[in-house]
């Protein structure tokens, strides 16, 4: 696999996903660590003439007024990384630790950190030797940037914390050495550059927005597959609605759902003999409503890349562009570390994903329910009364969209101050990320129930097949879950289902 070279500049949600989940190699640009020095060089020069610069010879926070004597400057860092590392809850998983090494080393690649190239280089060591550190998910106000779960990850760095390698976790330390790599020892500014970002959320929130975009297009083929098993009509894809209100995400969602519609059987057997003027709004309305979740996940994702080629920490160095010196330079505080954007954009992004839960759910119902469902058995069960058939799936995903509704309350109105006063509007920013994975996850399970209720729905319309592209969909799901003839335990299937949404098995049909 190619080596994603890294000098600071903007990733892309695949790029994120190649290293997070599929483990792609990394490397420094040289032009990266040249930036790195130089910035590294303003900070000795700043510190050998006495000069006073925030987190480099002074406290923090509301300590930021405490002068730290030059020999005291190593403990400085050494205590901010300890006394940081206080999050609490279940660890971030792997692909999440290693977003966020991976974000973390482009930042400080983009040489505006003062830190030196061997800290970036080593943070860079750490995801190609698959040394991933133990970080507790919550404790994260996301601003001063996500300090408790960078912490976390700063500690493996000095050889302490937990980390896990090739499967095990051990102490941070003892994965450095299997990984033939050796623990750092911060100087001044290096423990606040590692802290000072909005890495967490960012890598959070990326993995979870590169899920939902799949979901956005895994709901048109669910749909489709519904549309097919309850003898829908196509006719609200027409290209000319779209042209007329022309919201791109509206647009590609319908072309796309008539491309998964061509030549079906099942839609010419009752083209010309259908009473129904028109179908329900789960089922003509989903280029609206798929769209709209499009392109809100569109404008979430360009937030995320514009943030991953960002400098977040503070204070920032800016060498001086003279040719006369390479070294001087301005150290100047600031506030790049506080995620509101990324805050915001979690929030809007978890309301559009519930939504799309919704429709969804409702064309579950619609599956299910034997007064709307056009002839099919109630609850697609092959004996009606005596078994219940998917009775319960409906039920479960109802479940579900509760669930993202409460977790689609915004919290990045939930400022809370910190830090004695000086910290006194803050993002909550990770806790906007931890609940768009949730409600990702929930969504992945709706979907997949959507799926296998429409899978159920279609082998009742045989011997008429639907189109080319759903029939293939409808054998990838048999190859997870069985028909059901009689009434069995569906947490396996929904669970199987929903692990190979996520593993990729219905990605052909998503483009």
């Amino acid at each position: 696999m190619e080596s994603l070279v890294l000098d600071g500049q903007t990733l892309s949600l695949a790029e994120i996903e190649a290293v997070a989940l599929h483990r792609c190699p990394v490397q420094l640009a040289s032009n990266a660590l040249a930036r790195v020095a130089q910035s590294r060089a303003i900070i000795e020069e700043m510190i050998a003439a006495g000069q006073t610069v925030y987190g480099v010879n002074t406290g923090f926070g509301k300590l930021a007024d405490v002068r730290i004597a030059p020999e005291r400057l190593a403990d400085l860092q050494l205590n901010l990384v300890r006394s940081h590392a206080g999050g609490v809850g279940q660890p971030l998983s792997e692909g999440e630790s290693r977003a966020m090494l991976l974000l973390r080393a482009n930042v400080l690649a983009k040489g505006f950190s003062g830190v030196r190239p061997e800290l970036v280089e080593l943070l860079a060591a750490l995801l190609n030797a698959g040394v991933h550190p133990v970080i507790p998910e919550k404790g994260s106000v996301g601003a001063s940037g996500d300090l408790a779960p960078l912490a976390h990850l700063a500690l493996v760095v000095i050889g302490e914390g937990e980390a896990v390698h090739c499967g095990e976790r051990m102490p941070g330390g003892e994965a450095l050495k299997r990984a033939g790599l050796l623990p750092l020892a911060l100087r001044a500014k290096e423990g606040l550059a590692l802290l000072n970002g909005t890495q967490a959320m960012t890598a959070v929130g990326a993995l979870a927005v590169a899920r939902a975009v799949r979901l956005a297009k895994l709901a048109d083929l669910a749909g489709a597959m519904s549309l097919e098993a309850l003898k829908g009509t196509p006719a609200a894809f027409d290209a000319r609605i779209q042209e007329v209100r022309p919201h791109p995400g509206q647009v590609t969602a319908a072309a796309h759902l008539l491309q998964l519609l061509q030549n079906s059987e099942i839609r010419e057997s009752h083209r010309s003999q259908d009473p129904r003027v028109q179908d329900a709004y789960c089922l003509r309305c989903m280029p609206q409503v798929h769209g709209a979740v499009r392109g809100v996940l569109g404008h979430v994702a360009g937030v995320l890349q514009t943030e991953s080629g960002s400098a977040t920490d503070n204070p920032l160095i800016f060498p001086e562009e003279s040719p006369v010196s390479s070294v001087h330079g301005a150290v100047i505080s600031g506030g790049n570390f506080h995620g509101a954007p990324l805050a915001y954009a979690f929030d809007y992004a978890a309301l559009a994903i519930t939504d799309l839960a919704g429709i969804t759910e409702r064309r579950i119902d619609r599956l299910l329910n034997p007064d709307i469902n056009e002839g099919l058995p109630a609850f697609l069960a092959t004996a009606p009364g005596l078994s219940s058939g998917f009775m319960m799936a409906q039920i479960v995903a109802a479940a579900l969209i509760s669930e993202c509704q409460v977790l689609a309350h915004p919290s990045s109105t939930g400022s809370i101050p910190t830090d004695g006063g000086k910290e006194d509007h803050v993002s909550m920013g990770m806790t906007g990320a931890l609940k768009l994975r949730q409600i990702v996850e929930n969504v992945e399970c709706i979907v997949a129930i959507e799926m296998m209720c429409a899978a159920q729905g279609l082998e009742f319309r045989l011997p008429l097949r639907p189109s080319y592209s759903v029939q293939q969909a409808h054998e990838a799901v048999r190859t997870v879950v069985p028909r059901l003839e009689t009434d069995r335990v569906l947490t396996p299937d929904i669970e199987k289902l929903a692990t190979a949404v996520r593993a990729g098995l219905f990605d052909a049909w998503l483009d």
